[in-house]
Order: structure tokens, then sequence, then C-alpha cells
């Protein structure tokens, strides 16, 4: 309501969860449901298309869209049956969102039945992971649902949008991330501070200091003494806090150990940079990539020629053929150190090898070749950046992905669509799929990156 459509990113996150809610009731009713409220008169199982509208607390004008309703014993206006909504869960919890969502269905629900709604149903995934539980529509949760209500009725009215939301985790599945970004940046949000989530930004909000400056200019041993009444964990992070305000405040990384970040690569031949493409939701990581980059007589080849391997792991092929192909690339190259950024590589990597029964001395040199460069940057530097994701650290140091607005979000759209294919074809687009390898190709590049700065930091002298 309050800004330039023009500033509207697109985002993968709506597409992906209408394909989970399409896979999920197929499963759930997989007969073509019938639409609108004559399908509600003649009794249909599952019903589509019915917009539900009457009045809320205060007299509020509300209406919903349920995108399902599925009939259930009972007696409604239409007969000896009613219906309960239904909605599609993405991730593997139930969050607050989907209960308050629901109650919201439930309450038109009712009165446009003139029956009661006491549960709604909550779905997920497809096929043999398919999972439903029964959601029950409380006084309690109508509550709160009706507050929040009112308090959105009260932020739909105002003249000025509301303040920028203090947790803003969300905030890369929304399309107006870039502009409140941008806001955030130029007012000094304390959400722009990396570490400073809503709880703590509250905390320092209370000790008077709202913005990043004014933490920047804070005492760290009087904050320290501030925030311990609050737990001893936020005392331990006060200074660490400061110094990445004023890091990010005057724009220079500032070094915090001055030892060698990456000693392992002093006298290594070579690297694999690695980096996994996964699907969080079905818990399958479905690529997993490899850059080689070899040291030559004199130094580093270059990374953008350096040979890039893709290995795809699909359900057909089985977790045994992914780990005999692994463990030959990694045998083909014994002294190179594997270099990924989180923990996320390691960990898939060492759990599939002790799945697949390998020993523990085999499973110990995994973990000894593996090298979390975030880890690693964690421990030596603070750097000018609100957050310490690759796509902020290698964006800090001018790296770019070749792919506009590409995100992981994004990748495994591209992954479903190739995965499941359409009505007609097996598979999807391979242009999908040569999207995906170009992708994980660049994040491997990016990795590379910040690990080329850390070895050049290394071979300067410490301020």
């Amino acid at each position: 309501m309050h800004g330039d459509p023009a500033e509207r990113l697109w985002t993968a996150h709506r597409t992906l969860q209408l394909d989970d809610q399409r896979r999920s009731f197929s499963t759930l009713v997989p007969t073509r449901p019938r639409h609108g409220e004559a399908a509600c008169v003649d009794g249909a199982e599952a019903v589509v298309g019915l917009r539900l509208r009457s009045r809320g607390p205060q007299g509020l004008e509300l209406e919903a869209h349920p995108p399902l309703l599925q009939r259930v014993e009972g007696q409604s206006r239409w007969g000896a049956w009613a219906y309960r909504p239904v909605i599609a869960r993405q991730g593997r919890r139930l969050t607050r969102e989907h209960r308050l969502t629901v109650s919201l269905w439930g309450l038109l629900l009712a009165q446009t039945q003139r029956a009661p709604v006491a549960q709604g149903l909550v779905v997920a995934g497809s096929g043999s992971a398919f999972t439903q539980e029964s959601l029950s529509l409380t006084p309690s949760l109508e509550r709160q649902m009706e507050g929040q209500l009112l308090r959105l009725a009260e932020e739909l009215t105002a003249e000025k949008p509301p303040p920028l939301t203090n947790d803003r985790r969300k905030c890369t599945l929304c399309s107006w991330r870039g502009a409140c970004g941008r806001a955030a940046a130029a007012e000094g949000h304390l959400s722009e501070v990396s570490g400073i989530g809503a709880k703590r930004r509250e905390l320092l909000v209370e000790l008077g200091l709202p913005r990043l400056a004014d933490l920047a200019a804070a005492d760290p041993e009087q904050l320290a003494d501030a925030l311990e009444v609050h737990g001893e964990q936020h005392r331990e992070v006060a200074a660490q806090l400061v110094a990445q305000a004023l890091v990010q405040q005057g724009g220079m990384p500032r070094r915090l150990d001055p030892n060698p970040a990456l000693p392992e690569l002093a006298t290594a031949p070579g690297v694999l940079l690695y980096d996994i493409e996964s699907d969080p939701d079905a818990r399958d990581d479905f690529l997993h990539g490899f850059l080689r980059v070899e040291r030559g007589p004199d130094g580093w080849s270059e990374a953008p020629a350096a040979p890039y391997q893709p290995l795809l792991a699909l359900y057909e092929h089985g977790e045994e053929r992914l780990w005999l192909r692994l463990r030959r690339l990694l045998a083909r190259y014994p002294d190179w150190p594997v270099i990924h950024y989180g923990e996320t590589e390691s960990l898939a990597l060492v759990r599939l090898a002790q799945r697949q029964g390998a020993g523990e001395q085999e499973i110990e040199q995994l973990r000894a070749r593996c090298l979390d460069l975030h880890q690693r940057v964690r421990r030596h530097w603070l750097l000018p950046v609100n957050s310490y994701g690759l796509k902020a650290v290698a964006g800090w140091l001018g790296f770019h992905w070749r792919q506009k607005g590409v995100d992981g979000a994004r990748c495994l759209l591209w992954w479903r669509q190739w995965r499941w294919g359409t009505a007609t074809q097996a598979r999807g687009s391979r242009h999908h799929l040569s999207r995906i390898f170009l992708y994980n190709h660049d994040d491997c590049l990016a990795t590379w990156r910040v690990a080329l700065w850390l070895l050049g930091e290394d071979g300067r002298p410490s301020p």
C-alpha cells in the first residue's frame, strides 16, 4: 500500500509453496475436486474456489479463499455433511502462521455453512512421505487470530507504514526485501548488525541503543554489565556486537586472529571446492558440486577455467551409488583439502559415509579434509557485512553470480520442475538442470573467492 510496485522483486517462495500444495492435495484427494458452492450443495468430497465472506471482530469485513475444503461428518445448511479447511504445510513444523490462517478459514466457514468447524487439516509431502494431522480450532486460537486481525486493520488504515519488523529472518521470502533492506541500512536498524535478532534488539533498545551508530559508540564493558541480568550469553557477546557495529559503521574489516586462516593450503597441491544443493523438506541432497583448483609452479590456477564436476543424486540410483562416486572422486585427490562454506557439506558427507558403513578411520580422514570457510572467516575476521552467509561475504568481495536474482529457493524450484516433469514428460526441461549446475558452479567459485581473500590477507603483516 505504501511502496513503489517497481521495487518488488520476484521470489520463488510462493511458487514453491503452490507446488507443495498441489502435490500434497493430489495425494489427499486423487480425484479432481469440485468447484464453488454448488459442489458443497452436492456434498462433494473436496471443494475448491469457495469464497468465504463475513464480519469479524468490531464489524471488520473479512474475506478468505481457502485452497481446499474437505467433507466431514456433520450437519450444515447444505445437508447431512459439513466441511473443514485444509492447509498444506511447508517445512517440518506447524507454525503460528499456519494456526492463525486455518483459524480464520474456520471462523468464516462456520458462518457460511452454519455449522461449527472444530478442526482443520494440515497436510504435507506426497506419495509415501505424505503426512496429515488435525488442528483443533480452540477459543484461545480464535482470540489470537481476532487480535491479529484488529492489529492488521489498524495498520492498513494508517497514513504511514508500520516500522520495519524486528525479526527479519523471513525477509528472504518477501518480494519487498530489497526496499526494506535499503530502508534498514539507511536508518541504521539494529537488525542490520550481524548477530542481532528480534529478542536481542529489544534488549538493546531498552538500554537506549536503538540504532547501529548508538551500538558502535557504546562501552563494551558497560554494555556487558547491563546485559548480564538477561543471561550470561548476552554478556559474552556484548563486546563482539559493539565491535561488529564499529566495523559495519566504518566499512573496513578487522582482524581478530593474527594466525593464518588457512594453513592447510600452504603446501596443498590443489583444493576441491564443494557445494551441495538440497531440498530440505524432502531431506534430499540432490546435487554435489566440485570445483578442482590446482596449484602450479606459478601459484593457483585460474578458477573460472578449473574443471567443474556436478554429481547428481537421484532417488532411483540409491545412496550406495552416490557414495561410490563421491569416494572415487575424493580418492583421486587424496592430499587435496575439501573447502566448503558452512557446515552443511561436511555433515552431509560424514553422515552419508556412516550410513554406507565406512570405517572410523575413513570418517576421521573425511572430517580432517573438510575445511569450513564460514567458520574460518568468523574466527579470524570481523567484516563490514550484515550477514556472514556466502552471498553477503562474496558479494562484499565483488563476486557476481552469473544468473541475476538466483538463490537457493529458485534453484530448488528448478530442481522440482525438472524432477517431477510435466503431465506429458517424465522429466522437465534440461534447461532447468543446466541452470542448477551454473548456480552451483558459481557457489563454488564464490567460495574460492573468499578463500583467496583469506590467503591474501594471511600474506600481509597484521596491523
